[in-house]
């Protein structure tokens, strides 16, 4: 068989030059839609084309459609970046193609996936009492959580489903900012949005608890089943913490499953004064955090922690007598989800713990949270420009509000603002809503983005408004 070295070695150099300087292309894609297709063959081709070719064709076709998530001047949605080690370990698991889902299919695949769950459990300051298990994302990591929510319920749903049969209305809390994941996966389990119950906030965009209390025992007095309580850490619009403590207590009292959803903020915990983060989370029943979001590991790993793996499993296996094996004291990971065949996710993590450490990842995340509050104090510091809700990490929600732009056109004045910067190709920025409010919204995340990059943007965004 021909051999790939040269080929291999044609990609590693590329990877290293674009990883080595990301600010070569604009951030946010510049093509039309349709663009790529155009350029691409109605049909597949009949004859196989020269290696060459292809990377020709995915520098002239791809490149251009590709918004640069790798750039330090990302700062839309939550900014990720994936750190070279990690994509050297995508590279050797792309190469040894393991499907982990049994343990014998990969030993090494599943024992590895213990011991990086079990390294980032302790540096959160998790107790042993969780499991974690790597799945791709928090949306389905979530889904999983409130499928095992559902079955503890032992309504029999597992074998009988939900028709037809006079169950109660099973109930789910979240708020106006608890993650849309939420209530997909409501729909996906037959809970319905109907039943997706939206408790309220106070001034910091937190879970109120006293009104969570009140729902749960009015749904119960109704004659309702109270199934799941999700409890944000770092929300995706503000990074706002719902009170973890005190919505513990209460799914404690009432008996209902309590998921955390710290997709976003979970990571920060590694560091010992951001402990303060997952307070209270001890005593939930599953919690979800993505290492793919703020700990440099390429897309897609996200790890779900549950303090009951057994009730998990029942609530997902099903073995086929093809995948039947003997007796082994052993962890199958397809018993723990809906996937059968799994990638080898724990590679990844593990190569990033291990080449950075931990001491590094800590000073990365705090350098980071530095600045966004820099950069957080010269919007203060600014006429016309404020900060519209507490920044505690690395995200940043703010807008230009001149007195003398009537306030039902601001929302319209900063869509203008926040496109015009995104359209010189040199950052890219997201919004969100705040109270019915147009939000900038700026999330530095990102493994190469220094104070430079975060200036840039602010010295943009002051261009785009006139107050440069």
């Amino acid at each position: 068989m021909k051999t790939f070295v040269s080929e291999f070695a044609a990609v590693a150099e590329w990877i290293d030059k674009y990883l080595s300087d990301p600010r070569a292309y604009p951030v946010l894609s510049q093509v039309a839609p349709g663009e790529v297709t155009a350029q691409l063959p109605t049909s597949a081709p009949e004859q196989g084309e020269s290696f060459q070719a292809l990377m020709a064709d995915f520098e002239r076709i791809v490149m251009p459609g590709i918004t640069h998530w790798n750039s330090p001047r990302f700062f839309a949605y939550f900014a990720t970046s994936a750190a070279p080690v990690a994509v050297a370990a995508e590279a050797l698991a792309a190469a040894l193609d393991v499907k982990a889902m049994l343990w014998r299919t990969s030993p090494a695949a599943t024992e590895l996936e213990d011991v990086v769950m079990r390294w980032l459990r302790e540096l959160m300051g998790l107790p042993p009492s969780f499991t974690g298990i790597i799945y791709d994302t928090a949306s389905i990591g979530g889904f999983t959580a409130l499928a095992a929510a559902r079955e503890s319920l032992e309504l029999g749903i597992r074998e009988h489903g939900m028709t037809a049969r006079g169950l109660p209305r099973l109930r789910v809390y979240v708020t106006e900012h608890t993650h849309s994941h939420v209530e997909k996966a409501c729909i996906a389990l037959g809970i319905g949005r109907d039943n997706v119950v939206k408790v309220a906030c106070d001034s910091a965009y937190r879970m109120c608890a006293e009104d969570l209390r009140a729902r749960i025992d009015a749904d119960i007095a109704a004659g309702m089943r109270p199934m799941c309580i999700v409890a944000t850490a770092g929300t995706t619009s503000t990074t706002s913490r719902d009170p973890l403590e005190e919505i513990a207590a209460i799914a404690r009292s009432r008996n209902v499953w309590l998921h955390v959803d710290a997709a976003y903020a979970g990571i920060a915990a590694i560091m010992p004064e951001y402990r303060w983060l997952l307070a209270g989370a001890e005593h939930a029943d599953s919690i979800v955090v993505n290492p793919h979001k703020w700990l440099f590991v390429p897309m897609d790993c996200s790890a779900l922690y549950v303090r009951d793996p057994e009730l998990l499993r029942r609530t997902f296996s099903l073995v086929p007598e093809y995948l039947r094996t003997p007796e082994e004291s052993v962890r199958n990971y397809m018993d723990y989800g809906l996937q059968l065949g799994r990638r080898f996710r724990a590679l990844k993590l593990w190569f990033v713990m291990r080449y950075f450490g931990a001491e590094e990842l800590r000073e990365r995340l705090r350098e980071h949270i530095a600045l966004a509050q820099e950069l957080a104090s010269w919007i203060a510091a600014e006429p016309d420009w404020e900060v519209l809700a507490p920044h505690p990490l690395s995200v940043v929600c703010f807008r230009y509000a001149p007195t003398a732009v009537a306030p039902e056109a601001l929302d319209e004045l900063n869509a203008r603002i926040m496109d015009g910067a995104n359209a010189t190709g040199e950052i890219f920025l997201s919004h969100t809503k705040i109270q019915g409010r147009f939000a900038l919204r700026i999330a530095i995340g990102n493994l190469r983005t220094t104070r430079d990059d975060v200036a840039k943007a602010w010295e943009i965004l002051r261009a785009q408004s006139g107050t440069a």
